[in-house]
């Protein structure tokens, strides 16, 4: 188990990840705005949450980086293609389970089948994400296969 790898590539794989995932944003391909998702489980300032949410997917980048490093180790290869495959899976569990899933946690967050409650900021995702946009399931598959292939690459010893 590469353990350098993983903590340095995971962050250069999370960072990549992020920061195309916010250009889509800017750029109007999704409404997805995860930092502020992710930050406003902790605060309800949207400057301070944007900090906060992408401290929260660095350490959470973190963790799955650490679940391909071991899927890599336990194959005894890293390549960009086998990254690109886990990206699918990682991806097509974000998509249909962690996302849905997320309201039933979110403080801030509405829920589609509960309706909004007072505190209730945010809309939420649905399945695919498609709340924040046709384009968003789109751009989700494109970064997380982007992650895999990047820790694949970079994880490659050969």
């Amino acid at each position: 188990m590469d353990w350098a790898g993983w903590a340095l590539f995971g962050l250069v794989a999370t960072m990549v990840l992020t920061a195309v995932m916010i250009a889509a944003q800017l750029a109007g391909f999704t409404r997805l705005d995860l930092p502020l998702v992710l930050g406003t489980l902790v605060t309800e300032d949207p400057d301070r949450a944007r900090v906060l949410g992408f401290v929260i997917h660095l350490g959470a980048g973190q963790g799955f980086a650490l679940g391909y490093a071991i899927a890599f180790a336990l194959l005894h290869r890293a390549t960009w293609w086998i990254g690109a495959l886990f990206g699918m899976l990682h991806v097509g569990i974000a998509l249909t389970v962690l996302l849905p899933l997320l309201p039933g946690v979110h403080p801030r967050m509405a829920s589609e089948r509960a309706g909004p409650a007072s505190t209730a900021v945010l809309e939420p995702p649905g399945l695919f994400g498609l709340n924040y946009g046709l384009q968003t399931p789109a751009v989700t598959v494109v970064v997380h296969i982007m992650y895999g292939v990047v820790l694949g690459s970079l994880l490659n010893h050969d």
